[in-house]
């Protein structure tokens, strides 16, 4: 029997909800709701997806979505492998923009808040000192009940609104061309390729998989996605790529074969035209730091 279709995930009597995540790992499936979302990463890493956009998370990533903004937290393979004892922990905060009624929005004092909730719709990430003051009210919000809930919520998003260390995300333009039915097909292509990308992965496979031709699941993809599979594939593999000269002790050859590169010499152009430099000056100029 298939799950009735939740049209919110707050509960009628609330005005938003507040969820402290402790887990193997995050929810691993692509998706978008009517809700907005502030989510901190408190532990875990992996590759964030939203809209079109596809780069590393690791601890205090912290990001604002707007309503029907597809996005998914993957976390590396590492964390799915079955004798792991990684965990992952994060605080994730969804509301609707008329949280407080839609007469209050009307009002002129909340100009500041109407200008945050048309930025959210393409995604923002807050870094810097913005970030730690965040995570510590978020931190504390879990705890709070009553109004000083709504009042802990409203001075986060006023920060947020009155900081210059809020990056968008998600380019201009960018419009979720992906129906509430589609979800599932997303999803299982985002995870097929996150659990294969290191080997030899032919785009008529995800056709087959979500049941369509190659040309449509080609056309359908780039519809979505603003992007070909190949582009979207080759990043992921960069992505990767990117981590494992940050983290690992491994010649670039080596990094080229784990990264599911066939050849060195395609690694290192793709690598160029997609991060500007070549991977060897890239793992002699990285600087580890959190922005």
């Amino acid at each position: 029997m298939k799950k009735a279709f939740q049209k919110s995930r707050i509960p009628e009597h609330n005005a938003y909800i507040i969820k402290e995540l402790v887990a193997p790992n995050f929810d691993k499936n692509w998706h978008f709701h009517p809700e907005y979302q502030l989510f901190l990463v408190l532990e875990g890493h992996g590759t964030r997806f939203v809209g079109d956009d596809m780069r590393p998370f690791q601890a205090n990533d912290l990001v604002l979505t707007g309503p029907n903004l597809p996005h998914l937290w993957r976390n590396d393979q590492v964390y799915f492998e079955k004798d792991s004892d990684l965990m992952t922990r994060g605080i994730v905060v969804y509301f609707p923009e008329d949280f407080l009624g839609e007469k209050m929005m009307e009002k002129e004092e909340f100009d500041e808040f109407k200008a945050l909730m048309k930025r959210a719709s393409l995604g923002l990430q807050i870094i810097g000192k913005t970030n730690q003051k965040i995570k510590d009210k978020l931190i504390r919000l879990v705890h709070k009940k009553g109004m000083d809930r709504i009042i802990g919520l409203l001075e986060i998003l006023l920060i947020i609104a009155k900081s210059k260390e809020v990056k968008t995300i998600v380019q201009a333009g960018y419009f979720n061309a992906n129906k509430e039915s589609e979800k599932d097909r997303m999803s299982k292509v985002h995870e097929f390729v996150m659990d294969h990308f290191q080997q030899d992965i032919k785009q008529e496979e995800l056709a087959a998989l979500i049941n369509m031709t190659s040309s449509s699941f080609s056309r359908y993809f780039k519809s979505r996605m603003n992007k070909s599979f190949s582009d979207f594939l080759s990043e992921v593999r960069i992505s990767h790529a990117c981590k494992l000269l940050h983290t690992e002790n491994l010649n670039i050859s080596e990094i080229s074969y784990e990264s599911g590169f066939n050849t060195l010499s395609n690694f290192n152009r793709q690598f160029k035209e997609k991060m500007g430099v070549t991977p060897k000056i890239y793992k002699r100029d990285f600087q580890p730091r959190f922005e």
